[in-house]
């Protein structure tokens, strides 16, 4: 099987070589016009191979729109936090009004709205809540991060803002770290393991709303996310980077 990362030139050119060849073996046993016929036959074919397989790459390099962790915390989710009680939503970019915002997940239940910050990250990590950024540790080497509670922190405002008619503190925080990253320090409330996540949503056990208004809240929340896609991504980029740009 031809890999998708062929070049598309290139194999334009080879399926033309292999036709050209193919059309002069016949020439020794054709006449003119079954030549010309054939050879027609041959380049329409060779041109739907090309199309083809160009079609066919591009549809095997469509955007991954989950990292590793997201996607590990989307299956687990699922797996314990099923309809009706619970809905989960991944990749939801907002539109705010200095920009946008882009939250990892949001599982809405009758128990609350988690809004949730994944971080598959691995090394030593030194936290902060106050801080505005963290420290990781791998290999000897240091990098700092984003505070995710403070980056969150927009995410569960501009939830809080579509959801406004629901009783305080419905709207919950959760940063999660999803690789094998260990704490070096007090890890800060609000930040769970994946297994720590999973305990912490079973405990709330308290009704925040019915099945009918979390269905109404799913509704919202699709009617007002814009499109998954990596128009909106590169959007979304950009306008971190203006902002960023005007912090500075």
């Amino acid at each position: 099987m031809l890999g998708s990362t062929v070049d598309v030139n290139t194999l334009a050119q080879s399926v033309t070589s292999l036709t050209a060849r193919a059309v002069q073996r016949l020439s020794q046993f054709l006449p003119d016009w079954k030549q010309h016929a054939i050879l027609y036959i041959l380049f329409a074919l060779a041109i739907g191979f090309v199309i083809g397989r160009y079609l066919a790459g591009r549809a095997y390099r469509s955007p991954v729109f989950q990292n590793r962790g997201e996607a590990l915390l989307s299956r687990v989710a699922k797996a314990n936090f099923g309809a009706p009680d619970y809905h989960l939503m991944n990749h939801v970019t907002l539109q705010l009004k200095d920009g946008t915002t882009q939250v990892d997940h949001i599982l809405i239940s009758r128990f609350g709205v988690f809004v949730i910050e994944t971080k598959d990250y691995k090394g030593w990590i030194f936290a902060n809540a106050n801080q505005d950024n963290w420290t990781q540790v791998l290999f000897n080497a240091k990098f700092k991060f984003q505070n995710p509670i403070r980056q969150n922190f927009r995410h569960v405002c501009a939830v809080q803002e579509l959801f406004d008619f629901l009783p305080l503190g419905a709207v919950k925080s959760a940063v999660v770290f999803t690789g094998e990253a260990e704490f070096k320090t007090e890890v800060p409330q609000g930040v769970f393991t994946l297994s720590g996540f999973i305990d912490y949503v079973r405990g709330q056990t308290s009704e925040m709303m019915s099945l009918n208004r979390v269905q109404f809240c799913v509704g919202r929340l699709e009617t007002a996310r814009l499109a998954i896609s990596g128009k909106t991504d590169v959007e979304h980029v950009e306008d971190l980077q203006r902002r960023r740009g005007r912090a500075a």
